[in-house]
Order: C-alpha cells, then sequence, then structure tokens
C-alpha cells in the first residue's frame, strides 16, 4: 500500500468511528425517551421505537455519505499533502542517475517538508562540490605528476640529441631539480591522503610561537635566496595538538609566502598571539600580486597556486651554460595550503585567506584555546606584525 492510500484509509476510517461516536451518542440520548407514546395536550408525541424506526436509514445514509467523502476527500488530501514529498522523490531519481544540479526549491511555508527539502539542497550543493573539487583533483593530480617525467624524458633526449655540446653537471642538476618536484607531490599527496583519513589526535602541549621561530629560523636561508625577508612578531601561544603537524602547518604557510612573492624585496610577515578568550591566533601575511577575490575560496583546493591552475613547465632547449641561475626558492607541490587546510581542521581550528588590494595574501590559523588556558588579559592588536627581523 502506499502512503497515499494509507492516508486515505486512515481519513476515510476517522469519519467512519466519527459517525459511529455520534451515532451511539444519539442512542444513548434516545434512553431517556419513554418506550411508549405519550398524548399531549398539543398532540402525539413519538415513541423512543418511532424514533429509531426514523433515525436507522438516516444513519444509514450518512454513513455512506461519510464513507464516500472519506475516501474521495481523503484520497485529494493525501495527494495535496504528499505533493511535495513527490518532489522531493523525482530529484532524488534524477540526481541518483546522475544529474547534480537538479534541487527541489520548494516554496511555500516553512514546515517539515520545506525543512526536508532545504536540507537535501543544502547536501546536494556540498556533494557537488566535492565532486568538482575531486574532478579537478584527479585532472590536476594526473598532470602534475605526468609533467616531471615528461620534462626528464625531454631534458635527456635534447641531450642525447648533441652529446659533445652538452654540460653533464648542469644537465644531472636540471634533472635532479626536475625528480624533486615529483617526489615533493607524491610526498605530499600521501601526506594529505593520510590527513584525509585520520580520526582524532592524541593532544599534546605545543608551544606555537616557540615552534614558529624555529621553522622561520629554518627557512629564512631560503628566503634569502629569494630577495624575501621574514619578520616576526612572537607573542606566548600554547594549543593542544600534534607538534609535527603545527610545524608543517607552520612551514607550509611560510614556504607559501615566499614562493608566491615579489621578484625582490618581498616581504612575509609573521606573528602569533593569544586573544581574549584564550585561543591562539598565527598570522602569515606575504607581499606579492594581486590576487582576484574570487579566487581565494580555490585556494585551499589540491594544485591551486595564487595564478590560478598549478602547472610545471619547464624548457626542453639545449642548455645554456650562460643562462642566469635560477632562483633557489624551490616551486612546490601546490598542496601547501590544501595541507593548511587539512592540518587546522584536524585541530578544530579555523582558517581564514584574504588577498589585501595589495597584493599578496594575509592568512590566519585560529587554534582553540587548550583546556585550562587563561585569557590573556590585554592582547596585541592583530595588525601589529612588525617586530624582529
Amino acid at each position: 500500500m502506499s502512503a497515499r492510500l494509507k492516508l486515505t484509509l486512515s481519513y476515510a476510517i476517522f469519519l467512519a468511528v466519527a459517525g459511529v461516536a455520534l451515532a451511539a451518542l444519539l442512542f444513548y440520548l434516545l434512553r431517556f425517551v419513554p418506550d411508549s407514546s405519550v398524548e399531549l395536550a398539543a398532540g402525539f408525541a413519538p415513541s423512543r421505537g418511532d424514533l429509531l424506526r426514523a433515525l436507522w436509514p438516516r444513519l444509514l445514509q450518512v454513513g455512506a455519505v461519510l464513507l464516500v467523502v472519506g475516501f474521495v476527500g481523503g484520497w485529494f488530501l493525501a495527494g495535496r499533502m504528499l505533493r511535495p514529498l513527490r518532489r522531493i522523490h523525482d530529484v532524488a531519481v534524477r540526481v541518483d542517475a546522475g544529474s547534480l544540479d537538479d534541487r527541489v526549491r520548494l516554496g511555500g511555508t516553512r514546515d517539515e517538508f520545506r525543512e526536508l527539502a532545504d536540507t537535501l539542497d543544502g547536501m546536494l550543493d556540498r556533494l557537488q562540490a566535492a565532486f568538482e573539487e575531486q574532478k579537478r583533483f584527479a585532472a590536476n593530480a594526473s598532470h602534475e605528476l605526468r609533467t616531471p617525467y615528461a620534462i626528464s624524458r625531454s631534458l635527456i633526449e635534447v641531450a642525447l640529441a648533441d652529446l659533445s655540446g652538452t654540460d653533464v653537471e648542469r644537465l644531472l642538476r636540471r634533472l635532479d631539480d626536475t625528480n624533486r618536484r615529483g617526489a615533493e607531490a607524491v610526498e605530499a599527496l600521501l601526506a594529505l591522503a593520510a590527513l584525509e583519513h585520520a580520526g582524532a589526535i592524541d593532544p599534546e602541549p605545543v608551544d606555537v610561537a616557540e615552534l614558529t621561530g624555529e621553522v622561520v629560523g629554518d627557512l629564512r636561508p631560503v628566503a634569502e635566496s629569494g630577495g624575501v625577508t621574514v619578520w616576526t612578531s612572537l607573542g606566548e601561544g600554547d594549543v593542544d595538538g600534534r607538534e609535527a603537524l603545527v610545524r608543517q602547518l607552520i612551514a607550509n604557510l611560510v614556504l607559501n609566502g615566499i614562493r608566491h612573492n615579489l621578484p625582490a624585496d618581498g616581504r612575509v610577515d609573521v606573528g602569533t598571539r593569544t586573544t581574549a578568550d584564550g585561543a591562539v591566533e598565527l598570522r602569515v601575511v606575504n607581499s606579492g600580486p594581486v590576487v582576484p577575490p574570487e579566487l581565494v575560496p580555490t585556494l585551499t583546493e589540491p594544485f591551486v597556486r595564487g595564478a590560478g591552475r598549478v602547472a610545471q613547465t619547464a624548457s626542453v632547449a639545449p642548455i645554456d651554460e650562460s643562462a642566469p641561475a635560477p632562483r633557489l626558492v624551490p616551486e612546490g607541490s601546490g598542496l601547501g595550503l590544501t595541507l593548511v587546510s587539512r592540518i587546522a581542521a584536524v585541530h578544530g581550528a579555523r582558517l581564514a585567506i584574504a588577498a589585501p588590494p595589495t597584493g599578496g595574501l594575509d592568512v590566519r590559523v585560529l587554534f582553540p584555546a587548550p583546556h585550562g588556558a587563561i585569557a590573556a588579559t590585554d592582547p596585541a592588536h592583530p595588525g601589529d606584525l612588525g617586530g624582529a627581523r
């Protein structure tokens, strides 16, 4: 039996029961009528038997009308009530067939069906976004993993074409750099997959300020080789988390600021502080080219950089010894901010990325307050990131 038929029978039975109850009430009231005829001054008064003989046909007629009204009216009323559910079902069928563009978009008052339809629409929006992100990830990952090997093959073919004019040492350095990029992409993908399947972590006290200072110290030579100056303003900040993951988050943010910076006289400002409610904020601001605002929400997707879709390119022309030496800043795998987003989610932290109109990025990671933390009484202003070099 369909839901519509069940509701129809329910309406009809309800009306039948109501009719029987009303008839029972009438029969109960007839008990107080005398069983014999009574002569009154105004005329003849019917007895109980007279009333029963007159009532039975009418009761049967009313009962039949109630059943017809119950079935016919209940059928149409059930259809009207279940119409939104039918609409939701039709959308679900089309989605099951592979069409993720359909939405219920149910109007009218906000009842249970409207809430169900809105919930389904929101779920479909998230599913469509996830599928599109997975498609871009698959396309970009295949390109990213194929490119280093194609570059290596091209370099070797060029060298084999002119063995006498090949600088073997320079060729090996370029091959090593290309293979390193491929290895970094694979390692980053493995780290991302591990984070995707990671459950709850065993928290331990982590000093974000101390870790940030160590990471900046390790990466300062990389920054200087690329003409970038790193400035720090490190306030106290302890969180509950995994030290290795927090270190990787900080390193990715700082490296991202160094890589995507100005060709010369670039700047990266790194700061940590404890907010008034005990949370710990890590902020990394870097100069660089202007990032379109519409591109900001996609920066945490795999293989996306400030200029859009990541694409490693390399020249396959013969090696020229007189060519200027390239920047010593590593190119990166395009997964830096993706890993940052996943690590922040594992720690229950909020990640906010903004693109200032002057260029570069402003990235904030707000870690939740550790258990037993005492709120800061005079937190530093979030914009005060100037400090020691």
